[in-house]
């Protein structure tokens, strides 16, 4: 097998934690309980899988962080990490002013404080 760039490897570890947990679901719903299918889960959202074409794999890992980034894996949404939506509804809420042009973590400082 080959090396497993960085983003692989975070990818790889994020879907390991959830199966650890018992967060790790299926594309149907259904939670994975085999290691070997944690595994290959893992395998193909990181872009690393033998049974894939390289295109693919890079696709995959794209779409992987790109769920990461906003918020959408199990993992973010059980640590409470909230996303930047979430936070700008929050805002809007508090009527917070200038809340559109916030970044994410400005946006995080002004709904906590």
């Amino acid at each position: 097998m080959a090396e497993q760039s960085e983003p692989q490897k975070e990818v790889m570890e994020r879907v390991m934690h959830e199966f650890k947990h018992g967060e790790l679901t299926t594309g149907t719903g259904k939670k994975v309980k085999s290691h070997r299918q944690a595994v290959a889960i893992g395998l193909s959202e990181s872009g690393s899988s033998n049974q894939q074409s390289p295109a693919e794999n890079e696709k995959r890992l794209r779409e992987t962080k790109a769920r990461e980034r906003k918020g959408q894996t199990s993992k973010q949404a059980d640590e409470g990490n909230p996303t930047k939506a979430e936070l700008y509804d929050k805002a809007k809420k508090q009527n917070i002013e200038g809340r559109s042009k916030m970044s994410k973590a400005e946006l995080e400082k002004a709904v906590k404080g």
